[in-house]
């Protein structure tokens, strides 16, 4: 049997070199062999099929699923009992979906991930779930299990780079980044509200993680004006959905930031009537800190059987979210601020004087401080000590 170079098979399959040797590594050339340090390869091997090809028909086939998927657990909850939803539907794999988001809104979170593991094996299924559960990981504090979705979707958003699968992935890992107050990582498709690339089911989930990119950028208005369009073109006319409440909230908090009371506290009661009835505390838990005391206002007044449940989970969100935040920034330090924040910071953990960073950015010292108390609230912190334990 005659034998040629990596080299000749190189310029025979039309290839480059380092794509050759990586062929013959992974033993994907039958019949290559090592001599020495040198590969030789079968004269009549055939070049390889390209693993990037492979990989495009279970794409297509795993999109068209996502999306059924999508489309099918995008139906509206019955207004008056949301839990029969679940009797309704006859296949399991779409039940699974309704119950996760059930659980979520009453802040059972154990039973929520439970469902999240039952789409083992279903990678459409689990895709359409990991939006939810990886924000469930980040209210329960667990930041294991967000890195382990987190890492899951990452896959995705690799392997699928431009098409509909990662553009979903994407926006999934985005309800994260914002949830941890975390803007810089948000990709800039989501920040610039271009959602073509998405199925119109899906869209009222894009638009609701664009508000709370807004609200963590300080931009008000425009939050408010999102959550009021979404609810114009997307509000459920026959049941309920989880953006109908989730929406009514952005608003509210929008109208508190622009001190607009009346209008804040009008549509959090609307939030709240359609979502307490049945248990949905989630959502008021997670916006008590944001609405600065309207919540705890309009709850003693109108669902005081709900008051201390709210309280409650609000009380063990905040100290789960402290511990994830810790340790989400720590390892994420570098996307959360700009590279020129994150310079700075570096400087002021190592106690270089104010006066010093300053003449180097060519900035004043005032200017200076005004750019550390912005890098202090996106890591919420106060000082250099804990400064230095997040850049060290």
């Amino acid at each position: 049997m005659g034998y040629i170079s990596v080299s000749e098979a190189s310029k025979r399959w039309n290839i480059s070199l380092r794509q050759v040797q990586r062929l013959v590594s992974n033993n994907r050339i039958s019949g290559a062999r090592k001599f020495g340090k040198a590969w030789m390869i079968p004269a009549d091997a055939e070049k390889p099929s390209d693993p990037r090809s492979e990989k495009k028909l279970p794409d297509k086939s795993l999109s068209d699923e996502l999306f059924f998927v999508i489309a099918s657990t995008s139906m509206p909850m019955p207004a008056n009992n949301p839990d029969a939803i679940l009797e309704f539907l006859e296949d399991e794999r779409l039940r699974i979906q309704y119950e996760l988001e059930l659980s979520y809104l009453r802040g059972d979170f154990e039973r929520a991930l439970i469902c999240f593991k039952k789409t083992e094996g279903d990678e459409a299924a689990k895709l359409r779930a990991c939006y939810m559960a990886i924000v469930t990981a980040v209210s329960m504090g667990d930041y294991r299990k967000y890195t382990e979705i987190a890492e899951y979707l990452k896959i995705y958003i690799t392997d699928n780079a431009g098409r509909n699968v990662s553009a979903f992935a994407e926006m999934s890992l985005a309800a994260a980044d914002v949830s941890a107050m975390a803007p810089n990582m948000v990709p800039s498709w989501m920040k610039e509200g271009n959602f073509s690339a998405l199925p119109v089911q899906i869209r009222p989930i894009a638009l609701y993680i664009r508000a709370k990119y807004l609200q963590s950028t300080r931009q008000f208005e425009a939050m408010l004006t999102v959550g009021q369009t979404a609810l114009a073109l997307c509000e459920s006319q026959q049941g309920i959905t989880q953006m109908d409440i989730y929406f009514r909230v952005v608003c509210a908090i929008a109208c508190s930031c622009l001190s607009r009371s009346d209008d804040a506290r009008r549509w959090l009661m609307e939030a709240m009537n359609l979502a307490l009835p049945h248990g949905f505390i989630t959502p008021f838990a997670e916006s008590i800190i944001a609405l600065g005391g309207l919540v705890e206002q309009c709850l003693k007044d109108s669902f005081p059987d709900y008051y201390d449940a709210v309280l409650r989970q609000c009380e063990s969100a905040i100290k789960n979210w402290i511990t994830f935040h810790n340790l989400f920034t720590k390892d994420n330090i570098t996307l959360i601020l700009s590279v020129r924040e994150y310079h700075i910071a570096l400087l002021v953990a190592h106690r270089t004087p104010y006066a010093e960073i300053a003449e180097q950015y060519s900035i004043t010292v005032g200017r200076l401080k005004n750019i550390m108390l912005e890098i202090y609230e996106k890591l919420f912190i106060s000082g250099r000590d804990e400064l230095a334990k997040y850049v060290f």
